[in-house]
């Protein structure tokens, strides 16, 4: 591996190498924003041993994530894996927050679980509308607080997510009590990556598939995406607004977990930053080999 004798790499930001996935991957994070265009590496191959090296190819998905990023006022961020595979990429400085109702789908699967038949309807609004109403059904489908959150979890754990953890009770009065759960990019995209995996599933992800016109941004735009957002506001009244999912690609399914803060606070912003993230996706899925479950 040879770099610019100018190192203009100073600082480099998240990413491992995926074995078999990408020649290489990672997100430098220089403040100079022309170091993107002047920056010249030339990369043979990645390897295990080199897990821990991040660096900026031109042309590939990290210096198109670069590129936006250093675009965008607020915090971004970005995680990738392959479905029923073992190594991630992150990308970006926005690492974790509330899961908003992206956390409607383990939910979804477990109140399926529970009762499929009487479920359906709610199922069906909470997550192709992201009805609030018919996730607070579920909810209360699933037993006590205390019952709920640990039915959601089992979920969770079921994905690969060791770590996340779901309150049994509202953190805000203003908010569900799941949506307040803390889940990380990185802990959102391996659950993404087993979620095909996990039993009782594929009614769940096929609802995934049907999202309302109104709430196609983001990973909606790409074509076949199974996907559930998220978002809503801080006690500030700043949004966070976050996608997670399912897109196809040359060898099979990749799971993608994206989410922007905006320093302006507006969901609007953020719909539209989610949307140019989902452009530089689209244009380099090439780079990027899927999965499938085993």
């Amino acid at each position: 591996m040879y770099f610019d004798r100018s190192r203009r790499l100073r600082r480099a930001v998240g990413g491992a190498a995926l074995t078999g996935l990408l020649v290489l991957v990672g997100c430098g994070a220089d403040t100079d924003r022309n170091s993107v265009a002047q920056t010249s590496i030339t990369a043979a191959a990645a390897h295990t041993d080199q897990q821990h090296l991040s660096v900026t190819v031109p042309g590939t998905l990290a210096a198109g994530f670069q590129e936006l990023q250093v675009s965008v006022r607020g915090k971004l961020g970005m995680a990738i894996m392959p479905v029923g595979g073992e190594k991630m990429v992150t990308f970006g400085d926005w690492t974790t927050g509330p899961a908003w109702s992206t956390m409607k789908v383990p939910l979804t699967i477990a109140a399926f679980r529970k009762s499929s038949t009487s479920s359906s309807y709610a199922a069906t609004a909470a997550i192709t509308q992201s009805d609030n109403a018919a996730a607070d059904t579920l909810w209360q489908s699933l037993g006590t607080g205390q019952e709920a959150a640990t039915a959601v979890e089992a979920i969770l754990r079921e994905g690969g997510d060791t770590k996340t953890t779901v309150p049994a009770t509202k953190t805000r009065s203003d908010a569900s009590a799941f949506g307040q759960a803390d889940w990380a990019l990185t802990e959102q995209v391996r659950f993404a990556s087993r979620l095909p995996c996990v039993p009782q599933s594929a009614s769940v992800i096929d609802l995934m598939e049907q999202i309302t016109t109104s709430q196609r941004w983001g990973l909606g735009e790409l074509t076949g995406a199974e996907f559930k957002g998220g978002w809503g506001p801080d006690t500030s009244g700043s949004y966070l607004v976050r996608q997670f999912g399912l897109i196809q690609g040359p060898g099979g399914q990749i799971a993608v977990a994206i989410a922007v803060q905006p320093d302006s606070g507006s969901f609007a912003e953020g719909m539209n930053i989610l949307g140019r993230l989902a452009t530089v996706i689209s244009q380099h899925l090439d780079e990027l080999a899927g999965g499938s479950c085993s």
